[in-house]
């Protein structure tokens, strides 16, 4: 169960960057644009931990956005990739990335974004009825002596699951590895990092 870390981002620059803008607009208009090729590196402030650790890391933008929708297009985007190279990084650290995605916190609200992030992932998402972030807290704090999976299970009800759409997965591959390319150039993504990710994402 995660509101990953490219979620918990994005929602603070959406936040900054889209204050004054009306979201529902927006979102239609950049379902238009999705998959984008303006890839964003999105970072409230300098500095990253997260799936790389790199001090200098900065938020960046391939090139300038055509228009606003067009940057909020890649700014949801560029949250799902980070999200993406969270799991192939996790996966290489030798950690389990198979079961369940539930998705929660402030980004589920978006459905363009919820559907965007199963696409990316090319897997499912799970969208509890309780989307708070608090709920992952609740459930590992309900299970001291249980089973986790038996206690999520009692604690979780979904309200829906979105599928990847098979048709997008070779635009998000392409965009995916061209993000993957500009953090190793910048110096942040180590080698290791960025070939593992490669070969997850090879068919």
């Amino acid at each position: 169960m995660r509101d990953g870390r490219g979620g918990r981002v994005a929602v603070g620059l959406v936040a900054r960057e889209f204050a004054d803008a009306d979201l529902d607009r927006l979102t239609r208009e950049a379902a238009a644009l999705l998959p984008t090729d303006l890839l964003r590196y999105p970072l409230v402030s300098p500095g990253e931990r997260f799936p790389f650790v790199a001090a200098d890391a900065r938020a960046f933008g391939s090139r300038e956005p055509a228009t606003r929708a067009e940057s909020f297009a890649a700014l949801l985007q560029g949250a799902a990739y980070v999200e993406r190279l969270c799991f192939d990084y996790v996966d290489l650290l030798g950690a389990p990335t198979d079961g369940a995605v539930v998705l929660t916190g402030g980004a589920t609200r978006n459905p363009l974004w919820n559907q965007l992030r199963a696409d990316v992932l090319q897997r499912p998402v799970t969208l509890p009825r309780n989307a708070e972030p608090a709920l992952g807290m609740a459930v590992l704090a309900a299970s001291s002596g249980e089973a986790l999976e038996s206690v999520a299970d009692s604690m979780v009800r979904a309200d829906r699951t979105l599928e990847p759409r098979r048709s997008e997965r070779d635009p998000h591959d392409e965009g995916y590895l061209r993000l993957l390319d500009l953090l190793v150039q910048r110096g942040w993504l180590p080698g290791v990092v960025a070939t593992h990710a490669r070969e997850r994402t090879a068919p």
